[in-house]
């Protein structure tokens, strides 16, 4: 797998593969934090060159059966407030 890095600020690093987005490692204290291309935490490496491999490592791993499904899923769940539609009466 042909991964480029690029620093997208002074503690985000951001994985492109064949120009398309792979992931990031956000550095957190003394820890770097791995998150693959759907932001789901891949692990905490002691150093950035250890995220970096282990993004290498992963590739692009496909979903897991039974496994947990992943935040972002309950992000998009809209509570039944916020789906209510406009009122179509203009307030002035």
């Amino acid at each position: 797998m042909n991964i480029t890095w690029k620093q997208a600020d002074h503690d985000v690093y951001v994985a492109t593969t064949d120009g398309e987005y792979a992931g990031f490692v956000a550095v957190d204290g003394a820890s770097h934090v791995l998150h693959d291309r759907h932001s789901r935490r891949l692990g905490s490496y002691p150093s950035l060159s250890a995220a970096r491999s282990a993004l290498e490592s992963f590739g692009a791993p496909a979903p897991v059966a039974g496994a947990p499904a992943s935040t972002a899923a309950h992000r998009l769940r809209r509570s039944a407030r916020n789906r209510r539609r406009p009122s179509t009466a203009r307030s002035r």
